[in-house]
Order: structure tokens, then sequence, then C-alpha cells
């Protein structure tokens, strides 16, 4: 194994031109590429072609894949929807900003003071939109326009309240209208109260006319599919006579909870033949998350209810794994309606598509129903990249990457300039671009880490210690989970794709763990250096003390209103004064 240090020292983006045989003709020079992301929710790697589940169907992806680079060793940075998003559209890392759980990105000291992908594409001339479910806390003005903002319906409306849809037993049902409901979108609304149904979205709600056929309601993810697809055709007409490039993120919801989808998806997946991802009798007995974890953790209490629902305990993760991957068919087909209006247009030839997930998903491996793990399972993500001009076809890389690299590889690939600081108080990129692997998947060398880093949040506790978080390093061959107790787990991917044996307890893979620890350390230890060297020196407004004492002591809100006045900065100082 390589050096870490000498990888992990760098924070510029590598800018590389190189030819690749396998490479189409690059648009002209004076022409700046579209962008079209595609983003969704908790997709793990249940797709044709990545081997999650045999039974998967995507056809859309699979066929997309052939004109792409697939990353197949991508990784979510933090696998919870909302700082794994801040990460994704500020292009820095957790640690370094310190933004590490649910608190909204734009109050962070150094996320707001840089800038989001959405802005920077603006400030270089782009027309940016969006729709959907793209930051978790969303911000209108980050974007020239935007259609609709995230919808998780369809849900169940029992006339009076939004419940988990009635078909779900109990004690499952009882976790609510989210996490708790899944099942296919029934018509048959017999015993049900006057006014049940299935309704969309929150705040506004308004009832689903669910009828047979093409005639019923279109879901929230099949609307952003619809707009995403006008919005395309709209740039390809106005591309006639307007050269402005432009940034189309669309997020799709689906397969988040509550796992709903017409019928027609569920009957793609028979009960009688689906099969139970691989899993291992008492496989979670030498791992350690729950260790530092309480009997409430989701993971644990979703899957033991869901056992508990049911009289055959599989039956419950066959239900709710049905329910999955019709979403995640669901969700394939909206990706498909998007990907083929661009296949048919102008755009093809010069819109770089990228298509990812925020994280992924555990289907009761190692006893945990949910995301948020540092196994495969929550970590792992899809990731596909086509950038004409730029990437290989139907080709496959195996170097571990993450999140955080699509930013600085868009602002190499499309040649955006300027500084992605708004000032002194926000930092520069963390990731790295991913242009070698895009032109050469096997061999390209690229200037990033050897391995992709994942960090659980453990509490608020432990808010302001980057110290004091679980992490986990994933290389090409291994993965090193390193819990804040001290336990640790080691896998060894190409002798355990599932992670069925923890290896961290022998003493021959004492110089295994040894390097990813030390590799872990290291970045975090770069993030740091990169805050000091990056905002200390420069800073020159008063603001940044008052914020950096708010980071370090938010008790110091004495209203609890998540601002700090300068009056209770002063309060909290003079009793503080160390």
């Amino acid at each position: 194994m390589h050096s870490f240090l000498s990888k992990l020292s760098s924070f510029l983006i590598l800018l590389t031109v190189c030819h690749h045989t396998s490479i189409a003709e690059p648009s002209k020079p004076s022409e700046k590429p579209n962008v079209l992301l595609i983003i969704c929710d908790d997709l793990n790697d249940f797709i044709t072609g990545l081997g999650g589940h045999p039974q998967a169907q995507t056809p859309h992806l699979e066929r997309f894949a052939e004109s792409a680079v697939t990353f197949r060793h991508a990784y979510s940075n933090n696998p919870v929807c909302a700082p794994s998003r801040a990460s994704l559209f500020t292009g820095i890392y957790s640690q370094t900003s310190v933004n590490l759980f649910w608190d909204k990105w734009y109050n962070n000291t150094i996320l707001k003071n840089s800038k989001t992908m959405m802005e920077f594409f603006r400030e270089n001339g782009y027309h940016v939109v969006g729709s959907g479910k793209n930051e978790h806390e969303h911000r209108r003005e980050d974007w020239h326009e935007y259609a609709h903002k995230t919808d998780y319906g369809p849900y169940w409306f029992d006339g009076a309240a939004r419940t988990a849809n009635p078909w779900v037993p109990e004690p499952i049902n009882s976790i609510g209208c989210i996490d708790g409901s899944f099942g296919p979108l029934r018509m048959d609304h017999e015993g049900q109260p006057q006014g049940a149904g299935w309704k969309l979205h929150w705040g506004k709600e308004a009832l689903l006319n669910f009828t047979e056929g093409s005639k019923r309601d279109r879901t929230p993810d099949e609307i952003n599919a619809d707009w995403a697809s006008q919005r395309l055709q709209e740039f390809a007409r106005a591309s006639r006579n307007d050269p402005q490039p432009f940034f189309l993120s669309v997020g799709f919801v689906r397969p988040h909870t509550p796992l709903h989808a017409p019928q027609e998806y569920f009957d793609r997946f028979p009960m009688d033949s689906l099969e139970l991802p691989p899993h291992l009798e008492d496989d979670a007995a030498d791992t350690h998350l729950h260790s530092v974890s309480t009997p409430s953790d989701k993971g644990y209490k979703y899957f033991r209810m869901l056992q508990e629902a049911y009289p055959d305990p599989e039956l419950g993760v066959k239900e709710f794994l049905q329910a999955y991957l019709a979403c995640v068919a669901a969700v394939d087909d909206c990706i498909g309606q998007v990907l083929d209006t661009l296949e048919h247009s102008s755009l093809r030839d010069n819109t770089i598509v990228i298509i990812t997930s925020d994280h992924g998903w555990d289907m009761g491996q190692k006893e945990y129903l949910f995301k948020n793990t540092l196994w495969e399972g929550s970590a792992r993500i899809p990731m596909y990249i086509r950038a004409p001009g730029n990437s290989a076809t139907g080709a496959t890389t195996l170097q571990p990457v993450s999140l955080i690299d699509l930013y600085p590889t868009l602002v190499d690939l499309c040649g955006l300039q300027g500084d992605t600081r708004k000032n002194d108080l926000g930092v520069t990129l963390d990731g790295h671009s991913l242009r070698p692997l895009l032109q050469d998947p096997s061999n390209g060398k690229w200037d990033g880490p050897e391995g992709a880093l994942t960090m659980r949040f453990a509490g608020p506790q432990t808010k302001n210690d980057i110290h004091k978080q679980h992490w986990s390093y994933r290389t090409e061959r291994y993965r090193y989970i390193r819990y804040n107790n001290g336990k640790e787990e080691l896998y060894d991917h190409q002798q355990d794709p599932y992670e069925f044996k923890n290896l961290a307890s022998f003493s021959k893979y004492k110089d295994i763990k040894a390097q990813h620890r030390e590799a872990i350390e290291a970045m975090l230890k770069a993030s740091e250096l990169k805050t000091k060297s990056e905002n200390e020196p420069a800073v020159k407004d008063p603001s940044y003390w008052k914020d950096l004492h708010f980071k370090n002591h938010p008790e110091a809100d004495l209203n609890g209103d998540g601002t700090l006045t300068w009056k209770e900065f002063r309060t909290h100082k003079a009793a503080n004064p160390n």
C-alpha cells in the first residue's frame, strides 16, 4: 500500500488533458458543456450490474452505463441525507466545516461563506435550474429557477392525519407515515374512513386521484421527471439561438421511505420467488455499532419491529425488500424518461450527465434496517458519469471515490473560473477531480486519496469534535471502521464482499489496520490544518470570532433561536473568559 500522506497533502485539483481511444470527439473549445445532475435518495447498490441484489431491475441505468463510466467503489461521506447533501453541494467535508449532522448547513460559518455548486455555476454564466430533493435544507436563492420542493408522498391519510398505510401491520406501522409505511398504492379503500386516501405534498396537501391506468395523478418523482424532460426540451430549442449553458439538477425521492409505488412495480417482484440479500445468522455478533448506540437506534429498532410484525421474521424483511425494489424500479423509469429526452435532443453531445445517490440503505444485514451505518450497505452509492469528450464508454473504475469529488470534477470539466470561497471565512474545495479516472478508468492517475472516508455522527455531546465521531476508510480491498470507543472492524472485500467476518481481532491484520487508521487521522488533520491556514490568518471581520465562539459554544445562544447576537456573545464570553 503506497503512501497515504503524499496523496492526502494536496487540496488542488489536478487538471489533466489526455487522449483515450474510447473517448468521443470533444465539443468545440468555445462551448461550455451543460450539466445534468440526477440524484436519488437512499439508493444503495440494488442496481442491475452493481451486484447488490440479483433481482434488481434497473434497465435504464444499465443502458446508461454502456455510454458512461461506472464508479464501482463510490461512497457517501456521511450516510444520512442532510450532511451528505451539504457536503456534496458545497464540496467541503463535514470534518472541515464541522457541519456533522442535521444543523442547517447555511448557518454554518464555513459553508455559508463558501459558494455552493449552484452559486459557482451561476457566477460562471450558467443558467441554474432545479427541482425535487437536492439540498436537504433548501436555499432558494442559489437557483435561477426551482420548480418543486421535496415531496415524500404519496403517503396515507386516514381522514384526519398522516399515518402508515392501513395494510402495514403492527408494530412497524407505529413508526408513522414515513419510515413505517410501505406497500403498493392500493385502491381498495373499502372500510376506510371518509376522506381517507393517498396524499401528496406537505403543507398544501392534495388527495391523489388514483384510478386505474394513465388517468391517475402523477407521483412526485414522476412530476419531477416530467419537469426535467420539459426543461431539457426547452433548453434544446433555446440553444439554437442562445449559447448560454445550463446546470440542471433533479432530485428523486425514491427509494426513500415511505416505500410506495404503483402496483405494477410490485408485480415485478413476486413474493414467492423473491430472494433475501445474502445474509449470515448472527452476523451482528462480531460488530461493534451496538456498543456506541442505544436500543432506540433506528436501524436496530426498525429491524426488530419489522420481525415482530410478521409470523415469519424473514417474511417481514421480504415485504420491505419487495417495496424497496419496486421503488428502485419506479425511480429507474423516471431516470429513463429524463435520459431518453436528452438522448433524442441536440444537447446529448455537449451535456455532462451524473447519476448518483446521497447514501445507501442496510436491508436487514447485521440486524439493521436503515441508513447511517459505516457498513457497505449504507456507505456505498451508485455513481455514473458521462462527460462527452472526456470519458470512456461502458467502462468501470475500481478506484474508491466519494461524493466530495463531484464539485471539483465539474469545475474541471466545465472550465469554471474564480474562487469558490465568498470571503476569507470560507474554504476551498476538499475533493479531487475525477477527470483522470473518466479518461482512463483502469489506470488513470488522480490526485485523490487511496480510499474513501465516511463518517457517522456520534451524538450531540460530540458536536464540535471531529475526533469523537465514528469513521470508516474504504480502500479497493478493505473496509476499516473505527468507533469512538476504540472498537474496530476490518473486512476484506476480496474474500468477503458481504462483510460477514470482522478481521480486526486477528493479529495478522495489525499493519493493515494501522495503515487505514493512519489514513483517517491524516485526513482529519489535513482538514484541521486547512481550516486554520485558509481562515484564521486572513480574518479581519470581527464577526468571525463571534461565529467561531458560537461553533465552539452553542450554549452561548441563550434564547435558543439559532443565532448568536453580540449581546449573547459578550455575556457568555464574560462568564467564560477561558
